[in-house]
């Protein structure tokens, strides 16, 4: 007779092996084949869990959103621009875990772009994203430590900075380390709170 199966601990080796894929290839390279490699068994097992390339690809944004949604994030040492600052450098490319969920998220975009239903969970993630920032953002205006601005303007500014330095520091490592993402940020910040004067 058959040794039972343990399903939940085979859906946390599926999850954990589209995990390794995603970090290592995107989801260009997410397939059935490459889920079965990593697991070093058959894709006949994987039908099982995912009857479609759509079913993985919608499991593999699932396990993106809970390992971001779970990760660990800085203190800020206070509340307004620190704590927006902090905010911003959980989502820079500052050690090899940040770059593996950047790759990850970057390489959705395509995906969420193609696809209404995984465009609609992409733009409430942002819509998440940006609802957190914005306490930050009214704090640091409420202290007189940014312009009295709209803080939706800042919250869509600031977000926007970073994924484009996430973007710069995935395709150019060696010209954005950690380093100077950090001293980037500290100066975009900075022109924030001191705009130039027209």
């Amino acid at each position: 007779m058959p040794a039972p199966v343990d399903h939940d601990a085979r859906r946390r080796d599926v999850s954990e092996a589209v995990w390794r894929v995603l970090a290592a290839h995107g989801f260009g390279g997410l397939t059935l084949r490459a889920v079965a490699a990593e697991m070093g068994c058959s894709t006949g097992l994987l039908t099982h869990y995912f009857p479609s390339k759509r079913a993985l690809v919608r499991h593999a944004l699932e396990i993106a959103d809970e390992r971001t949604r779970t990760r660990a994030r800085r203190t800020p040492p206070e509340e307004g621009l620190p704590a927006l600052r902090a905010a911003l450098l959980d989502v820079l490319c500052l050690s090899p875990k940040d770059v593996a969920m950047n790759r990850v998220w970057v390489s959705s975009w395509d995906r969420a772009l193609g696809d209404p239903e995984l465009g609609a969970a992409q733009t409430e993630r942002y819509a998440r994203w940006r609802a957190a920032l914005r306490p930050h953002a009214e704090a640091a205006i409420r202290l007189g430590r940014l312009p009295a601005v709209d803080p939706d303007d800042v919250v869509a500014t600031v977000a926007a900075f970073a994924h484009g330095l996430v973007v710069q520091a995935l395709f150019d490592p060696a010209r954005f380390p950690p380093e100077r993402q950090t001293a980037l940020l500290d100066a975009f910040l900075s022109t924030l709170a001191n705009p130039p004067e027209s």
